[in-house]
């Protein structure tokens, strides 16, 4: 059993997709688990599906979903780091690896959960993934706690080869639905166009919520 996880993603609802499972497994075993999340993607393009959403609602709206999605998911411990949505690319260098390094440090967690620089298909997915690893390359190699990288590009399995863990989380599956219905503002729209394959227990799209792969960061 994890002693304290820490997952890192740049916006709400980067954890809903490929992570939600696992960590509604582990919360449900009482694995405490701390969510910082730097953005609250305030530049997103969906303004919900009808639109219930504007330019200027939408960040307080998407703060509101993080919130509701974690405590779906029974994250106890969220962060919001306060970074701007699409710029993290172009913060001050060492700025955003030192925010997570503070909380590395304050937690001490025995995993961390990120995007796998370089596999994150946006440059917020990447600036965080990198920001995290040179948080934790400043620990000595014998005490770094295990990376979780998700890894999304089109290429990751010629690049990366094979995900090192995929977990079954058919189990909790309804809770990670619910934890994705929480980002309504984005995922309405899709989830409607999903449903009749989310109905469908052979469905490709079925196959794919029902497993969570990461790829373990190599030093």
């Amino acid at each position: 059993m994890e002693r304290h996880i820490l997952m890192v993603f740049p916006h709400p609802d980067d954890e809903a997709f490929g992570t939600a499972g696992f960590i509604v497994k582990q919360t449900k075993q009482g694995v405490p688990v701390t969510y910082a999340c730097a953005t609250l993607g305030e530049m997103g393009r969906n303004m919900g599906k009808p639109f219930f959403a504007n330019r200027e609602t939408l960040p307080g709206i998407r703060k509101k979903e993080l919130e509701d999605a974690c405590k779906v998911m029974g994250i106890q411990d969220l962060r919001m780091l306060g970074f701007r949505d699409k710029t993290l690319e172009f913060e001050e260098e060492g700025k955003l690896s030192s925010s997570v390094e503070e909380i590395i440090n304050e937690i001490n967690p025995s995993l961390v959960i990120t995007f796998y620089p370089g596999h994150g298909v946006h440059p917020d997915h990447d600036a965080t993934g990198a920001a995290v690893i040179d948080a934790l390359s400043r620990i000595p190699a014998q005490k770094r706690p295990t990376v979780y990288c998700k890894a999304i590009t089109k290429d990751v399995f010629e690049v990366l080869g094979k995900p090192d863990v995929v977990v079954d989380v058919s189990d909790v599956l309804d809770t990670k639905i619910a934890a994705m219905e929480a980002h309504r503002s984005q995922t309405e729209g899709l989830l409607s166009r999903m449903k009749d394959n989310l109905n469908s227990a052979d469905s490709d799209i079925m196959g794919w919520l029902k497993k969570e792969s990461f790829w373990i960061y190599k030093w």
